[in-house]
């Protein structure tokens, strides 16, 4: 009798053991490095692969990596570190490796707005305004209290009603939706070209530090949306990362002095739909406009009537120097000698412009790429 309680003691022990290693062995998600990215479903030699906030070309032995990854694969959570051989410093390297993929923010916070989000510099309804953050634009939730949030985005920090603004697990599922993948260059004057080999067309030139969309990573050319045309430059020259949208100060929002009521109003109108989609072939400010029909819809408040496409807008008004231009000027752009796309000058060397499908109506410099012509319609 004696044995038979131990034998029945010793199998229950084995039958619990063996439950509990099965149940422990079973892989665990990984949700710490919510902020990776790749730039393709399978990643392969051709194709890049964002991870946090850089992406590099790789290959299959270069992977982003992952919380998982720092630990060999090993299933992360209680019951996996009651029987796994890594350390506390393996898991806590592991953890901070996978937070830092959080395309650079330790407390990412997403402006949940239909426009732009007033930052102030205190935490009051009537705090002096620093700047704005756009709709879907990122910023670090620095602390936050029942009502407020104190946050800093790009070269703003203040306070932002903690009302319109995403954080936590939210936060990071926008982010993923939102995030860019752009490529910044890091040489003078880029060479834009229509296809990927340097025997093809030059379109346009690109200043250093100007960052282009990433459609693709093809082996050693990127293909990138210029406004809304797919064009090419080569991967030694651009540095790919994956970016998300920050704040606007209250500098890039005003103007210096001697320039005319009427061309404030048309910039600060104008600069009202950042954020609002990109249509082809679109004029509505609100629901979608390509190029030429934001153009169009904005100066026709403003009694000015312009016609639909941007060549024939081209030949309006009076040509210009670039280097001449007001607030409510115009800047067209060429594909070769063709111009293609328009934008509205708005001062401090910038332009406020519906760009592409992907970015909507946004603020660029205004040497993104090679201005064709600049024309005056307003005169004052």
């Amino acid at each position: 009798m004696k044995r038979r309680k131990v034998l029945l003691i010793i199998t229950s022990v084995m039958i619990m053991y063996t439950s509990f290693t099965v149940q422990a062995s079973m892989p665990v998600p990984d949700l710490l490095p919510i902020g990776q990215l790749r730039l393709d479903k399978e990643p392969s030699e051709e194709a890049g692969q964002v991870s946090g906030n850089s992406a590099e070309v790789a290959g299959p032995e270069d992977e982003a990596e992952t919380a998982q990854d720092v630990l060999d694969g090993e299933a992360i959570g209680s019951g996996a570190i009651l029987i796994s051989d890594k350390t506390a410093e393996d898991y806590e390297l592991a953890y901070e490796r996978a937070k830092n993929a959080n395309w650079g923010y330790t407390n990412l916070g997403i402006a949940d707005v239909s426009d732009n989000l007033n930052i102030r510099a205190i935490a009051a309804e009537d705090g002096r305004l620093v700047g704005k953050l756009p709709r879907n634009a990122a910023c670090e939730v620095i602390d936050t209290d029942d009502t407020w949030a104190h946050i800093k985005s790009g070269s703003v920090e203040g306070y932002v009603s903690l009302e319109y603004l995403l954080t936590g697990v939210p936060a990071k599922f926008k982010a993923e939706e939102l995030a860019t993948t752009v490529a910044r260059v890091v040489t003078d004057s880029l060479k834009v070209r229509a296809e990927a080999n340097t025997e093809s067309e030059v379109i346009t030139l690109v200043a250093e530090g100007e960052e282009l969309e990433v459609a693709a990573v093809e082996g050693d050319w990127v293909k990138v949306l210029l406004d809304d045309d797919e064009v090419f430059v080569s991967a030694e020259y651009v540095e790919v990362s994956a970016e998300l949208g920050t704040a606007v100060t209250m500098s890039e929002l005003l103007y210096g002095q001697g320039i005319s009521d009427v061309r404030v109003d048309i910039c600060q109108y104008a600069k009202e739909f950042i954020g609002n989609p990109y249509v082809w072939g679109g004029t509505s400010l609100t629901k979608g406009a390509d190029c030429s029909g934001f153009v169009m819809s904005v100066f026709k408040k403003y009694g000015v009537k312009l016609p639909r496409n941007s060549r024939a807008q081209a030949n309006c008004g009076t040509t210009i120097k670039v280097s001449e231009a007001k607030p409510g000027d115009l800047i067209f752009y060429a594909k070769g000698k063709t111009i293609n796309h328009v934008a509205i000058y708005i001062g401090n060397g910038q332009v406020v412009h519906a760009s592409s499908p992907k970015t909507g109506i946004k603020i660029s410099n205004v040497s993104y790429r090679t201005p064709f012509k600049a024309v005056r319609i307003l005169y004052d």
